[in-house]
């Protein structure tokens, strides 16, 4: 078999229109796994001569499955299936168990645990800016391949913090056996080009992307128990929110 070749079948009489088959036939096999992540995907040429469908059609089922982030587009390289997006709700929760419940698997390697001084984090924390805290940097991986780089600082009072107790459980697993229980949180969702060592932690190539994310957590008493500046690859990670109207 053609690498990134399905078999595919349109059926010209359906009220379905040509590029939904298709779109849904792609998805379908991304989904049940005959297309596997980082597979190449049948280029639009080869596709629309194969089924003998128009370029345009083509060209709108692919750009149908980009936009579902279940592709993706490469120069020099070609359509390529994507990895498996970490979908996370607008909650107060941590990667580690996010990751548990879309059933990938975390791992942790800690790259820094020290004591700091810094006034960034200290008046996130809304502490005097020449309070002692511990500062952790980790890369947290799905099924193995890098996803995120995470900086977060705590109080004093939490400073026994273990690079073993990272790597098993999670920092919110952490907080929680030394009984601060995250409650609320502030959160900020940005964007932006990532520095030399993220893109070399995230194995990040060409001009991508990372998603950032800052927060400050606050226990049930109001006070504050984590303040963090994460990145994410943006073409593995994407937030979910659930908007009403006021």
């Amino acid at each position: 078999m053609v690498a990134g070749r399905v078999h595919v079948r349109i059926d010209r009489a359906s009220p379905v229109p040509l590029w939904h088959q298709l779109a849904e036939q792609l998805t379908a096999a991304i989904h049940e796994g005959r297309l596997q992540p980082g597979d190449p995907v049948e280029n639009e040429v080869a596709l629309a001569a194969r089924l003998s469908l128009s370029r345009p059609t083509v060209r709108r089922a692919m750009q149908a499955l980009v936009d579902q982030g279940l592709v993706v587009r490469r120069r020099g390289v070609g359509t390529t299936v994507a990895n498996r997006k970490v979908h996370r709700r607008a909650a107060l929760s941590s990667l580690h168990d996010d990751l548990l419940r879309s059933g990938q698997a975390p791992s942790t390697t800690v790259l820094d645990v020290r004591t700091v001084r810094d006034a960034r984090a200290a008046a996130a924390l809304d502490l005097p800016v020449d309070t002692d805290l511990l500062a952790l940097v980790r890369l947290r991986c799905a099924d193995g391949a890098p996803l995120a780089v995470l900086h977060n600082w705590l109080p004093p009072a939490y400073a026994d913090v273990t690079a073993e107790e990272l790597t098993a459980d999670g920092l919110y697993a952490a907080l929680r056996a030394r009984g601060a229980t995250p409650v609320v949180a502030s959160q900020n969702v940005g964007a932006r080009m990532p520095t030399r060592e993220e893109r070399r932690r995230l194995a990040i190539r060409g001009q991508q992307p990372v998603l950032t994310m800052t927060r400050t957590a606050f226990g049930p008493a109001g006070d504050a128990i984590e303040f963090g500046d994460h990145c994410y690859r943006a073409e593995d990670y994407s937030l979910d929110l659930m908007l009403d109207e006021r």
